[in-house]
């Protein structure tokens, strides 16, 4: 583990000066390391792994072989922002797989937050790993680990008790044997958006707000069905529009909605009307291991509620979640 420590001298990484400089020392190295063969990546679009590919990419252009594998647990227009990043843009040789179907059959019925975790990490190494067989002559996989990532490594192999594992894209199958590629595996998540900025990423994926590999599994609690995962969706995405459009989006550290798998009686169109609630869950935290609520205006409030019961079928309720962590964790599942 000593070769994965962040030297003490290594200075922090808070302006675009810094990150450039930094940006070249990683080009130099991968192109060092790889020399002209190919190197794949699982391009989440979250920051780490967009992060990498735009470093990548500036390093070794269509030597990179990016898959972004669309589980259907994503949020609204995030794939469609990838490919739109990455491939109309930036150029990237880019792999869109959409296994939607393949992970929502598997998940029909799994009530039970591990298994449901388990079988979407299971199937996403398994969507990855086929799509890799079809490739020849990649020899490197990239990976966005950062420094969080390796401490907790090292905790674990010090014997400590780590507050979670992290996987990236571990546990590919014995016959796929590729030398890693983790250019930004000493940073810190702030020195990560400095570098992505500095790359020239959309302001908004740098900054995207922390999002569980699940996706939208552990948000649309219960057994997973296709309508309250689109109905959780939708609201969702009204929730993080009204957030950005009043300046909340960059003050809360995370905000997301959580649709349970329960129905309540209304009334719509003076009938009755049976629907799910929409809990809102807003939270600010320095480490994740507390984390407070944040107070949000009652207009605003009163303005998400009146658009997502009137816009969003199959919601009839919305909630706001109080629950400070501790007691309550940051995720519902």
């Amino acid at each position: 583990m000593e070769n994965n420590r962040r030297p003490e001298t290594m200075e922090r990484i808070t302006t675009k000066a810094l990150a450039d400089a930094f940006i070249e020392e990683q080009i130099a190295q991968v192109r060092a390391q790889v020399g002209s063969k190919k190197v794949l990546l699982a391009l989440s679009g979250g920051v780490d792994s967009s992060v990498v590919a735009a470093l990548l990419l500036k390093a070794i252009g269509k030597q990179l072989i990016c898959v972004h594998v669309n589980h259907g647990l994503m949020r609204k227009d995030e794939s469609e922002n990838v490919v739109e990043v990455f491939r109309n843009q930036l150029d990237a040789n880019l792999i869109y797989v959409d296994a939607t179907d393949r992970f929502l059959d598997l998940l029909a019925g799994v009530s039970d937050p591990e298994s449901k975790r388990k079988i979407i990490g299971k199937e996403f190494i398994e969507v990855f790993a086929d799509e890799a067989r079809k490739l020849e002559g990649v020899d490197f996989l990239a990976q966005g680990t950062i420094y969080p990532d390796i401490l907790e490594s090292i905790k674990q192999a010090e014997g400590k008790k780590a507050v979670k594992s992290h996987h990236n894209v571990g546990g590919l199958p014995e016959d796929l044997k590729f030398s890693l590629v983790e250019p930004i595996k000493l940073l810190f998540k702030d020195e990560v958006r400095v570098v992505g900025e500095a790359l020239g990423l959309p302001h908004a994926m740098v900054y995207r707000q922390p999002f569980p590999g699940p996706g939208l599994g552990v948000r649309c609690l219960g057994a997973i069905t296709r309508d309250r995962l689109h109905a959780l969706r939708e609201a969702d995405a009204i929730l993080r529009e009204e957030f950005a459009a009043s300046g909340l989006g960059e003050k809360v550290w995370q905000y997301f909605v959580v649709v349970p798998d329960l129905k309540s009686v209304g009334v719509k169109d003076e009938s009755r009307y049976e629907g799910w609630p929409a809990i809102i869950r807003a939270v600010n935290t320095t480490d994740a291991m507390s984390a407070t609520v944040e107070e949000i205006p009652y207009p605003l409030l009163h303005k998400i509620t009146n658009r997502i019961t009137e816009e969003v079928e199959g919601i009839n309720r919305v909630l706001y979640d109080l629950t400070p962590k501790p007691v309550g964790t940051i995720e519902w599942e």
